[in-house]
């Protein structure tokens, strides 16, 4: 059993869109320009968030979070993708591997459970208005997102360890814009169907749990939304709800054409499109989804920009 964990490859050759190095130099700039207004953006929205006392809600407490969030996850991926495109190709020491991946599968665990108690949050202000305040407390959400936090840490350092003791042996190139788990397994020889049962397992209590917590919830939502008489009335509860709705979609929507699919035949190429989108683009669009389609976050954006045109504190 000693023979079969020893690890033949000590270090990774990551290779993603190098294969066309006339590509390089634009996507490089192209992610960097994305990378850069993600931490603008979503630090903008956390700052907004602190300052507005209209926005010392609730929603936005877990919306702040999530914006740290994916500061963070952004952070991960994006630099080392950075690098494999400047350098065409860079090598990654596994330990190093190990560690991207563990951080990649904390933060992208937490986005999941944040998304889901934000759809938990939507439900209980739609359905339970009266109770919102009582239910909602300052104890309650602090210890929601604490939750969130470590389940999140738990499901990345299970999936860490039961991953990297794995035998990886053979080619150590990984065409992939960053260590995650389906490229890893191709470099996998000898038997791994524990490990991966492992792996499946833990990762069935982050998605899949996740949308269930989500679907339950606006399955309320739209029932509550359909006994209002008003379409006004209608129009504007349901409104409040459209913004998270698009972070879900976009979040899971890729996650799920990703991880919960057959990969058989699938092409690499295809795979590392996806990716970008899950990793670079959604944490960039979050803050304007928030933003352009959230009525209170516009008008609080407009009195902070209006102040300080003015001069005004």
């Amino acid at each position: 059993m000693a023979g079969r964990n020893y690890t033949f490859v000590t270090e990774f050759f990551l290779t993603a869109f190098t294969e066309h190095p006339e590509w390089g130099l634009p996507l490089f700039l192209l992610f960097l320009s994305f990378y850069l207004s993600t931490l603008l953006g979503n630090a903008g929205m956390i700052i907004l968030i602190q300052k507005n006392r209209r926005l010392q809600t609730p929603m936005y407490f877990f919306l702040s979070h999530l914006s740290f969030v994916d500061i963070c996850y952004s952070s991960v991926i994006v630099p080392q993708m950075l690098a494999v495109l400047w350098e065409h190709g860079t090598t990654i020491s596994q330990v190093r591997c190990a560690v991207q991946f563990f951080l990649f599968t904390f933060f992208a665990s937490i986005d999941c459970y944040l998304l889901a108690i934000m759809a938990y949050d939507r439900y209980v202000a739609v359905c339970q208005p009266l109770l919102y305040v009582t239910i909602m407390t300052e104890k309650a959400r602090v210890g929601l997102v604490t939750g969130a936090y470590v389940a999140g840490f738990s499901s990345g350092f299970v999936r860490t360890v039961t991953a990297f003791t794995l035998s990886f042996c053979g080619s150590n190139e990984i065409n992939f814009i960053f260590c995650d788990l389906p490229p890893l397994l191709k470099l996998v020889c000898g038997d791994s169907y524990v490990q991966e049962v492992v792996i499946i397992f833990f990762a069935i209590f982050v998605m899949p749990a996740c949308i269930v917590v989500i679907s339950v919830s606006y399955l309320f939502i739209i029932v509550a939304i359909m006994q209002i008489r008003s379409a006004g009335g209608r129009a504007k509860t349901f409104s409040t709800c459209t913004s998270h709705l698009t972070a879900v979609a976009l979040f899971f929507g890729t996650l799920i054409f990703m991880y919960l699919r057959d990969n058989a035949g699938q092409s690499s190429e295809g795979d590392r499109v996806v990716s970008v989108f899950y990793t670079v683009v959604t944490p960039l669009l979050n803050p304007l989804i928030y933003s352009l389609r959230n009525k209170e976050v516009k008008e609080a954006l407009m009195k902070s920009l209006t102040s300080k045109i003015s001069g005004r504190p």
